[in-house]
């Protein structure tokens, strides 16, 4: 195998536990930098060796970390002529060992490597029969390593008879991981890996929103996903419900059984209810006749060869509609629902566009007419990728024979509404999921048990949801968008709502300091100031090297998740919460818990872009116990020396904007160390620092006031347009 000894900017960051940033930098001011071997000019390749030697020697790294060097193997045992992903399947089948008979890798541990070069596969290929079953191991080449024509497996899934000692290093290091974090958590750590490396090929379901779709489908006993990828969607269910799958890929389907194995308790009686086939589910269907309780999907968006022309007569487009070309997700929609038993559920996230656009409305009329459309859920962008945009979740019901129910829940979980903000703000970290999770399950088991039982519909709820005839939404363009359906909410507490928020105004207003009190008088002697005043000044790197400031600088950040996910969790501040003065948007990855700074009061922290923003840690400013997300400084000030709202002010001064920030490319940042300080007594620093104090709760205030005022007059002109409040008498 060749030695993949290239590694890109993003990769040495990786390395050395930094962000990209800081290896540009080194790039700029050590001539010594290795320099590139390959790549390109926008994204240059660097011989490993070098940059790990130049690593050690400045000090940047000591070890690499194990998952580090568990990939620098995978990588290198990598065959450019094969599947980029095939290494991982032999790294599951190892991990996969580790979880299922844990004695027998401690029996081989200590065999020397010319038996264990023999002994290890065989081990392999033993517990891949057990787990899934001689059939489906034979049938994808797991167990024996070969393919029916002596070729490696289903497109490499197999594992050499024979193990070298790249192989055998691998598998150690494996056991290591395995120890540290388990079996299931070790894959996860490396199929994150090999997603975020390939981005254009894979974009996995979020757990979050896999497991709201698992929820929606309640507790079926038989479940598929037609486009299994990384199986995220199956992996939400129970391990007792019988899974099946297919994907284009075999290589991408091994992965996802091996994934679903190990995240499977080590006592489940074997072989496990999983079936994942390799194949095009629209154009090789693999459970052709086969219907299941449920079916669950994400697939392929905006796919233009989907098969349109070779599937013109296919029994699974209802009364002979076949999807227009360039509705790819439509077809993926009758796929699904063409596999789901009468009466059984299908779940689907799709783009927003599939509601609307104008060559799909055949289709989605005859979704209508037959009842099998039952709900639409417009979700917030970041709910899953792609995470710019807004996906829908639509959830249907197989037609059974007699059931002439023809309503659908129209449910806008991504509306703004005065109260519920926080459904709609979008990004991947800002969705708040024990609310939107609640929020579409509510509406939709009260929806679906009155439909399924014949009791009354649930009232509609303005601005969240609304139930509609079928009858309806038949027209000309047939939109199923849940914002043209659902009307807009009332102001809350209507006349009182407004009211309150009136009030609310004007106490913001009046607790405002007079601005002339803020106003500076003359000095009769001149202090001196940093940036342009006589008198000796500081820098903060010489007040760092005399121990009088500490300085943190979180680079690409701590890793993290949603904060729904992990409510007692260690929040995490970026550089745009401290900017918009937000509450955090994420948790603290509970991997990353160790040895991550925290916020302490009286700590001052910074956007690496600097744009005028400091703030003191404490009442009214960020809070406490915070760890940094991405692109931040901390600065830990000794207050018996350096008072922290002093150096806050002077961090927000335009000169210190101007003198210490960097600009080598087209986006300033500020370099921290170089701003720079008067040297002046402690008592003056609190007296000015006083001052600087009431000028950041002047213009906190002064933003607070802002926003209010906007969504009063927001909330008036709705009130006004929809007619539920009237204009005040003309003065």
């Amino acid at each position: 195998m060749p030695d993949r000894s290239e590694v890109t900017a993003v990769e040495i960051a990786r390395l050395a536990g930094v962000g990209r940033a800081a290896v540009s930098n080194w790039r700029r001011r050590h001539p010594d930098f290795p320099r590139p071997v390959g790549g390109t000019d926008s994204s240059p390749a660097f011989a490993l060796a070098e940059v790990e030697s130049w690593l050690r020697s400045q000090g940047k790294i000591a070890e690499l970390p194990l998952l580090e060097r568990v990939w620098r193997l995978v990588e290198t045992l990598r065959d450019p002529a094969g599947h980029p992903a095939a290494p991982l399947v032999r790294a599951g089948a190892v991990l996969l060992l580790h979880h299922r008979e844990p004695d027998r890798w401690a029996a081989l541990a200590d065999q020397p490597d010319t038996r264990l070069a023999t002994a290890l596969p065989r081990a392999l290929a033993d517990t891949a029969r057990t787990v899934f079953g001689p059939d489906v191991a034979t049938a994808t080449g797991t167990a024996t390593g070969t393919g029916g024509d002596g070729s490696d497996g289903a497109a490499g899934l197999g594992r050499p008879a024979l193990f070298g000692s790249t192989e055998l290093d691998l598998a150690r290091l494996l056991a290591r991981l395995a120890a540290e974090a388990g079996p299931a958590a070790a894959y996860e750590q490396l199929l994150t890996r090999y997603a975020e490396a390939n981005t254009r090929q894979l974009s996995p379901t979020p757990p979050e929103a896999a497991e709201l779709l698992a929820a929606v489908a309640g507790v079926p006993a038989t479940v598929l996903d037609p486009a299994t990828g990384l199986g995220a969607l199956l992996l939400a269910l129970p391990s007792t419900t019988d899974r099946y799958g297919q994907d284009t890929d075999p290589v991408t389907a091994a992965l996802a059984r091996l994934r679903l194995a190990l995240h499977a308790p080590a006592g489940d009686p074997a072989p496990l209810p999983v079936d994942l086939r390799p194949g095009d589910a629209l154009r090789a269907d693999a459970y052709t006749g086969h219907t299941f309780d449920a079916v669950l999907c994400q697939p392929p968006y905006n796919e233009r060869d989907w098969g349109h022309d070779e599937l013109q007569f296919d029994r699974r487009w209802p009364g002979g509609l076949v999807p227009p070309r360039g509705e790819s997700e439509l077809a993926w929609v009758l796929h699904c629902l063409a596999h789901t038993r009468p009466g059984g559920l299908t779940a689907l996230l799709l783009p927003p566009t599939v509601a609307a656009r104008r060559a799909g409305r055949r289709v989605r009329a005859e979704l209508l007419r037959s009842g099998a459309l039952r709900a639409v859920v417009a979700l917030p962008a970041g709910a899953a990728p792609p995470y710019g945009v807004p996906l829908h979740l639509w959830v249907l019901r197989a037609p059974r024979p007699g059931d002439d129910f023809r309503q659908v829940l129209m449910l806008d979980a991504a509306a703004t509404s005065p109260g519920s903000a926080e459904l709609a703000e979008g990004g991947r970290d800002k969705v708040r999921w024990p609310e939107l999770r609640r929020t579409v399950l509510d509406a939709w088991h009260a929806f679906d048990l009155a439909a399924r039982e014949g009791l009354p519909l649930p009232e509609d709820r303005p601005g969240r949801y609304r139930t509609v005839a079928a009858i309806d939404l038949l027209d000309d363009e047939t939109d199923l968008s849940p914002a043209r359906h659902v009307p807009p909410a009332a102001p809350p507490g209507g006349a009182a709502g407004l009211s309150h928020l009136g009030g609310r105004l004007t106490e913001l207003l009046a607790g405002l300091a007079d601005p002339g009190t803020l106003l500076p008088g003359p000095a009769a002697d001149p202090v001196p100031r940093a940036g342009g005043g006589a008198g000796p000044v500081v820098t903060l790197g010489e007040l760092v090297r005399s121990g009088l400031l500490e300085v943190h600088s979180s680079g690409a950040g701590a890793p993290t998740r949603p904060a729904g996910t992990d409510p007692a969790g260690t929040p995490v501040l970026t550089d745009q919460d401290l900017v918009s003065g937000a509450a955090p948007g994420a948790v603290l990855d509970r991997a990353a818990a160790g040895g991550t700074p925290l916020t302490r009061p009286g700590d001052v922290l910074v956007p690496a872009l600097g744009g005028g923003v400091a703030r003191v840690v404490g009442p009214g400013g960020p809070p406490a116990g915070a760890a940094l997300g991405r692109q931040l400084h901390l600065l830990r000030p000794d207050p018996a020396a350096l008072d922290p709202d002093f150096l806050a002010g002077h961090l927000r001064s335009t000169a210190a904007a101007r003198r210490a920030a960097s600009h080598a490319s087209t986006t300033t940042r500020l370099d921290i160390r170089r701003v720079e300080l008067p040297r002046l007594p402690i008592a003056e620093q609190r007296r000015l620092g006083a001052a600087f104090a009431r000028l950041a709760a002047f213009d906190a205030t002064l933003q607070r006031a802002a926003a209010l005022g906007h969504a009063l007059a927001q909330a008036v002109t709705d009130a006004l347009a929809a007619g539920t409040a009237e204009p005040p008498s003309a003065p």
